[in-house]
């Protein structure tokens, strides 16, 4: 395999990678590469899940989201996860359940998300990155669906989480 690096950047890495393919062909394709996440739905005792409401310019303003971040180098998906969730939200998660990894756009992307959801939490200082633009949203977890299905919250990590959260709780 042949690659070449067309950019470096603080959160992605871009390549033209030369590609062997199961059908025998050999195509260019331009490859994404990222370290990974971790995403978290913070739920309090009292079933209210803590929500952010992040400006994001290539989404063209601000959206819902569930706290998340990039892995730091030779950061585990735990570590990562129980960090955002001080960073964004002020909390700390005393208990952390896998839901599952996502791939984001595997078309072009190897970032993967880890999913949790985050319960057992104390509050504790919010420590937001400069460039972090929030606001915290606390709803019931019934409210955070209508707001999946009237599509305020559409992003997809979210979603995603969000929506398997609330089926274990179900159950």
């Amino acid at each position: 395999m042949k690659k070449k690096e067309i950019y470096r950047g603080d959160a992605i890495q871009l390549f033209v990678e030369s590609v062997d393919l199961p059908n025998g062909l050999t195509i260019e394709l331009d490859i994404v590469r990222h370290p990974g996440a971790s995403a978290v739905v913070p739920l309090r005792d009292d079933g209210v899940v803590i929500l952010i409401r992040q400006y994001r310019y290539a989404a063209g303003g601000y959206i819902y989201e569930i706290p998340a971040g990039k892995l730091s180098a030779g950061e585990s998906p735990e570590t990562c996860a129980r960090r955002e969730v001080e960073e964004e939200i002020g909390y700390d998660v005393s208990h952390l359940e896998k839901l599952t990894t996502i791939f984001t756009a595997p078309g072009f992307c190897d970032e993967q998300i880890h999913l949790y959801l985050g319960t057992g939490l104390t509050p504790c200082s919010q420590k937001l990155d400069e460039d972090e633009v929030i606001e915290i949203i606390e709803m019931p977890f019934p409210e955070v669906m209508e707001k999946i299905e009237d599509q305020t919250i559409r992003d997809a990590k979210s979603l995603v989480a969000l929506q398997m959260a609330y089926g274990r709780l179900k159950t």
